[in-house]
């Protein structure tokens, strides 16, 4: 399996490369993903796909914010995401659960009204 700690560095990344493919290509094709927790999922690579469309449209940057944590086939990290076309900020914990291949199959954000600000 691949170096799971590096996959927030490298989501980050091609987020702000607005690189859509990607992103998408760290998912599984029968991945999850519930952006923020509480919303409605994606489910499935193409909804994937769809989502992401949204982000890679804007200019975005993207920080880790202290160690990325690894448990088995999971990571957590928390991170601050500015949109300056929209002019807000978003500081968001994330978590991916990983597949044998080291495909992301589960997404899930952790941010609330009270993480954004503008």
């Amino acid at each position: 399996m691949k170096d799971l700690a590096a996959v927030p560095a490298a989501y980050l990344e091609a987020l702000k490369a607005r690189d859509l493919d990607a992103i998408v290509d760290l998912y599984a094709e029968d991945a999850i993903v519930e952006d923020p927790v509480g919303s409605d999922a994606h489910e499935g690579i193409a909804a994937i796909r769809e989502f992401y469309k949204g982000a890679t449209g804007m200019s975005i940057e993207g920080e880790l914010q202290g160690q990325v944590r690894v448990a088995s086939n999971e990571v957590a990290f928390a991170f601050r995401i500015t949109m300056a076309d929209v002019g807000m900020t978003i500081d968001v914990i994330d978590t991916f659960k990983f597949n044998d291949a080291g495909k992301i199959i589960l997404m899930r954000a952790f941010w609330g009204p009270e993480n954004v600000t503008s």
